[in-house]
């Protein structure tokens, strides 16, 4: 099932939190913080219509978001998250 996002909104998907510290210690999965880093699955028209936010971000754009930002879905036993596009912070590059 394809999603698609109404107005100035984004569908993405949560990247992977890191497993290990940087000295090497294992974390086990309650003691792992919650991402704010995420990968843009679609993006609404509000934002490929206007010419000043369409070259902000695109499809495959990993970003920065906001820590209580959006809507959390699960579709097709994927877990995505539906943000407007001021919660996004930063592309990452």
């Amino acid at each position: 099932m394809a999603v698609k996002p109404l107005g100035e909104r984004l569908v993405i998907k949560m990247v992977e939190a890191e497993e290990k510290t940087k000295s090497g210690i294992v974390l086990p999965g309650s003691a792992k913080e919650k991402p704010q880093m995420a990968e843009i699955l679609a993006i609404g028209a509000g934002i490929t219509s206007d010419e000043k936010k369409k070259d902000e971000v695109k499809v495959g754009d990993k970003v920065i978001f906001s820590k209580f930002a959006g809507t959390e879905v699960k579709i097709d036993g994927e877990e995505l998250i539906v943000i407007k596009l001021a919660d996004v912070l930063a592309v990452i590059e």
